[in-house]
Order: structure tokens, then C-alpha cells, then sequence
């Protein structure tokens, strides 16, 4: 999704594109839904490329709940924005970007890299070709796999996004699907590494019956609709993000999305960064000197320069919130839920934290 992006920007602005596609996957249920917030809403509106009500729900109200009664909520009203999020799914976004691509006469869609002045990394964080390249990859492993699967609820869950943190440092987040007023949620549940496989070993009743006790019956029953999907959690970071071709100095590459940086999943920002990547690059692109090549290193190096920063930072926030729930010393626990009733009464702090998780700059 961050190539399709980053090739449909770069075309816009007259770039000649040529688009890797992997072959695509048959048969396999597709259950992935991701967060974008109102930077990724209005760079893919721009493209024509977000998807329909159906299949983009605005989150008009966020709730998170610690261990021991601890509480934030986030409004949508109180931010005076029509929403904080809207939770997409995946392969409706997916194909309207391929759409958008298929109408770009700027864009060859290619199955094979081909020789350019720039080559653009986006094949995730497995990406084969950054390891060609030499690029150290520093990942630091969660003792977490996460499970993702699609539920129906007893009760509406009113564009309401919900959150739960425990003692171990598990995060169990519902995530509103199908309308203002659907019964759709997505789940994701990073769960103890140890854990996961009993979760996912279990009958359909049974984890309905876990995963409702673990949402405190805040919907009503839940019960599966999908298969469940899981794998183990990281945060990681490339050590260069741009340079020369080996052998080549005359061409260039650079990494984007999750082929240069990963995070923990509880704050829903994974793809929102990885699409501020696409912006960014080709934001220094389409303001460069006229004489400049899109690969010139002088280029490449101020686009990551300026998204290795918000993504560090957004790298230490999520790791440093789920060390705080990971660890039960002494009065750890009480304080930090009193710090969340805390967090919860400072307006102030409170909506400029909301507007950066938005993307928008308060």
C-alpha cells in the first residue's frame, strides 16, 4: 500500500514510475483493518483512493482502560473533528489503490525491478531486497504475538473504539467496522507469547467466551466471523535509510514503510507512518531543484532525516507504554493508573496528544 501510494504521488507530479506487484495471493481471507488517521484520510482522498463508508468507519470516540480502573477517553466532539480515526479495511483499500494505478498512464506496473535512478524499498519488514543492500534491520523482539480476527457483537458498538491494558502488558483492542452503528469489530490481541498458541487452539465457543471476558462484556457476546490470524510483535529500525547502488553511484535507493521501521500495534500507527514516508519522499522529489536527479543523495537525505525523528518518537511512545503495563512492582500498578484519571482531566494535553496522533500538527 505505501508503494501503490508513493507511485501514484510521484506520477502526479510527472515522475515516470515503475511498480513492482507481487503475484496476488488466492483464496486467502484477507481479515487485516488499520487506523489511518486524518493525514493518511486526506493524502489518499487526494489519490481517489479511499474507500467508501462501508468500508471505512470513523471513530468518533476512543476509550482505554487500564489494569486497575484507570480510564482516557478521546472525543471526536472535544477535538471539534468529525472523527479521530477511521478504521479501513484492508482489502478495500488495497483495491482502490490498484484502481488508481491501473488509470496512471505515468505508472508501469512491472513484475521484476527495472534500472532507475531511484529505487524505492516498500516490501515490508521481511524486505529481501534491504537485506541485498547491506542495511542492518535492529529489531527488539515483544515476548507478544498478536491475534487478529473479524467479530459480531450483541450490542452496536457506536463508532466507538475500545481498548484494554492488563497486568502482563496484553493489549486487547475492538476496533469499529460496518457504520456509525455496525456490530463489526476487528480485533487485535497482543497477547503473552506463551499464551497465544492456547488462544488460538481454541473451539470458536470457547474463544468467544475468553474474548468477552476480556472486554469486560462491554458489546455483549462476541463471536468470531472470520478465522483467527497471529504473529509475534516487534518494533525495528533500518540504520540507513537511503544510499547508493553497490556498484552503481549513479543510482540511488531509499526504504519506506515497514522495509525501514516497525512499531508495537497498540497505538494503530503503523500504516499511518509508513504513508507519511510516501508523502515525505515525495514531497523533497517535487520541491527539488530543477537540475537535481530524483536519486540525488543531498535529497534523500532530508527525507530521512525528517521521518526518522517523528518515527523514533513515535517508536519510544508505544514501546515505553507497554513496558509500562508489562512490569507489576510495588505501587507500579496504582500509579499508573492514577496517572491515566490524571491524564484523563488535562485538556490541554490531552487534545494536543490526540491532534499528533492524528497527524496533524498542534
Amino acid at each position: 500500500m505505501v508503494g501503490r501510494t508513493l507511485a501514484l504521488l510521484l506520477a502526479r507530479e510527472r515522475v515516470r514510475v515503475a511498480l513492482v506487484v507481487p503475484p496476488a495471493t488466492q483464496g486467502k481471507e484477507d481479515i487485516r483493518a488499520y487506523a489511518l488517521n486524518t493525514a493518511s484520510r486526506t493524502l489518499l482522498e487526494s489519490l481517489r483512493a479511499w474507500p467508501d463508508g462501508a468500508h471505512a468507519t470513523a471513530v468518533r470516540e476512543m476509550l482505554v482502560h487500564g489494569d486497575e480502573g484507570g480510564r482516557v477517553q478521546f472525543s471526536a466532539a472535544r477535538q471539534k473533528v468529525d472523527a479521530l480515526a477511521w478504521i479501513v479495511d484492508v482489502p478495500a483499500l488495497e483495491q482502490q489503490l490498484a484502481d488508481a494505478v491501473r488509470f496512471q498512464p505515468l505508472i508501469e506496473v512491472v513484475t521484476e525491478p527495472v534500472a532507475a535512478p531511484l529505487t524505492v524499498v516498500c516490501e515490508g519488514k521481511a524486505s529481501t531486497t534491504r537485506e541485498a543492500l547491506g542495511v542492518s534491520y535492529e529489531v527488539t523482539r515483544y515476548p507478544q504475538h498478536a491475534i487478529a480476527a473479524r467479530l459480531e457483537a450483541e450490542q452496536s458498538h457506536d463508532g466507538i473504539a475500545r481498548q484494554w491494558f492488563n497486568d502482563k502488558g496484553e493489549v486487547l483492542a475492538l476496533l469499529p467496522l460496518g457504520g456509525a452503528h455496525g456490530k463489526t469489530v476487528a480485533l487485535v490481541w497482543s497477547v503473552d507469547q506463551l499464551r497465544a498458541p492456547e488462544l488460538l487452539a481454541q473451539g470458536n465457543d470457547e474463544f468467544n467466551a475468553a474474548i468477552t471476558e476480556a472486554s469486560h462484556n462491554a458489546l455483549g457476546a462476541l463471536k468470531l466471523t472470520s478465522k483467527r490470524g497471529a504473529w509475534p510483535l516487534a518494533r525495528a529500525i533500518a540504520d540507513r535509510w537511503t544510499g547508493a547502488m553497490p556498484g552503481q553511484p549513479t543510482r540511488s535507493w531509499a526504504l519506506a514503510g515497514d522495509a525501514a521501521h516497525t512499531v508495537h500495534p497498540l497505538a494503530g500507527q503503523g500504516l499511518n507512518l509508513g504513508l507519511a514516508d510516501a508523502a515525505a519522499l515525495a514531497d523533497v522529489i517535487k520541491n527539488r531543484d530543477y537540475w537535481r536527479s530524483v536519486g540525488d543523495a543531498r535529497l534523500l537525505r532530508r527525507y530521512e532525516r525528517a521521518r526518522r525523528a517523528d518515527v523514533l518518537q513515535m517508536s519510544l511512545a508505544t514501546d515505553g507504554l507497554q513496558q509500562l503495563f508489562a512490569h507489576n512492582l510495588g505501587p507500579l500498578p496504582a500509579l499508573r493508573n492514577w496517572g491515566m484519571r490524571g491524564f484523563d482531566r488535562t485538556r490541554l494535553v490531552k487534545r494536543w496528544i490526540t491532534a499528533q496522533a492524528m497527524g496533524l500538527k498542534a
